[in-house]
C-alpha cells in the first residue's frame, strides 16, 4: 500500500493527522470495550442467578400443579385456569448501558390475590391456590430472565463489534499508516540527500568555472604584461 502513496510533505502531514485520530479512536474504543466487558460480567452474574431462580421456580410450579391435578383432578385445575379474567400486562422501555440500548421489561397484574384469580374461593382448594401462586412466581422469573438474557445478548454483540473495530485499528489501519509514514519519510530523505548532492555538484562546478575564469584572467594579464615588456624593450630605428 505504501507504494501507492505519493511521497510529499502534504501527504505526510495528512497521514500524521490520520495516525493521531486513529490512535485517539483506538484508545476510546479500548475503554469502551473494557467498560462493556465489565458491564457484561455484572449482567452475566445476574443472568446466572436468574437462571437458577427460574429453574427452581419451574420445578416448584411443576410440583404444585401435579399435586393439584392429583388431588383435585384435571377438570378442576383446567376450570380454575379458565376462570382467569385479568391477564398480565407487559411493557418495555429502553435502557442505555454505555451506548447499548437494552430493554427494561415492566410487568403488572402477574401476582394476584385470591379474589382476583376469578375462580372463587369456595370452589377450589388450597392445592389450586398454591399452584396458581407458583405459576405466578414462575412468570415473574420468566419476564426477568427475558430482560436479562436480551440485555446480555445485545451487550455481547456490541462487545464483539467493538473488539473487531479495535483489532482493525490496531492490526490493520495503524500499521498501514505507520508504513506509509515511514515510506514517505524515507523518500523525502532520499530526495533531500539528492538535492543536497545536486546543489553540491552545482557549487563545485561553479567554483571550477570561477577558478578557470580566474586562471584565464591571470594568463591574459601575464600575456599583456609580456607584450608591454617586449614593446618597451625594443630597439628604436634611425640614422
Amino acid at each position: 500500500m505504501a507504494k501507492d502513496v505519493k511521497p510529499t510533505r502534504k501527504n505526510l502531514m495528512a497521514i500524521d493527522d490520520r495516525i493521531d485520530l486513529s490512535e485517539r479512536g483506538h484508545g476510546t474504543l479500548e475503554k469502551k470495550r473494557d467498560g462493556l466487558i465489565m458491564e457484561f460480567m455484572d449482567i452475566l452474574d445476574k443472568a446466572q442467578d436468574v437462571r437458577g431462580e427460574l429453574s427452581d421456580d419451574y420445578e416448584e410450579a411443576q410440583k404444585k400443579i401435579n399435586m393439584a391435578r392429583a388431588m383435585e383432578g384435571d377438570v378442576a385445575v383446567r376450570g380454575a385456569a379458565a376462570a382467569l379474567e385479568e391477564h398480565p400486562e407487559i411493557t418495555t422501555e429502553a435502557k442505555n448501558i454505555m451506548g447499548v440500548v437494552v430493554p427494561q421489561i415492566e410487568s403488572s397484574r402477574v401476582s394476584k390475590s385470591l379474589d382476583q384469580r376469578g375462580y372463587g374461593v369456595l370452589g377450589t382448594s388450597a392445592r389450586i391456590d398454591e399452584a396458581a401462586e407458583a405459576y405466578e412466581d414462575l412468570l415473574e422469573s420468566i419476564i426477568l430472565a427475558a430482560e436479562v438474557e436480551t440485555a446480555m445478548k445485545k451487550m455481547l454483540r456490541e462487545i464483539e463489534t467493538t473488539k473487531r473495530r479495535v483489532n482493525a485499528l490496531e492490526f490493520k489501519l495503524l500499521p498501514e499508516l505507520y508504513e506509509n509514514k515511514e515510506y514517505i519519510e524515507q523518500k523525502l530523505e532520499e530526495q533531500e540527500r539528492e538535492e543536497i548532492f545536486r546543489l553540491k555538484k552545482i557549487k563545485e562546478k561553479k567554483e571550477q568555472e570561477e577558478q578557470r575564469e580566474a586562471e584565464a584572467a591571470d594568463e591574459e594579464t601575464e600575456s599583456d604584461e609580456a607584450v608591454e615588456q617586449a614593446t618597451a624593450g625594443g630597439v628604436p630605428g634611425g640614422d
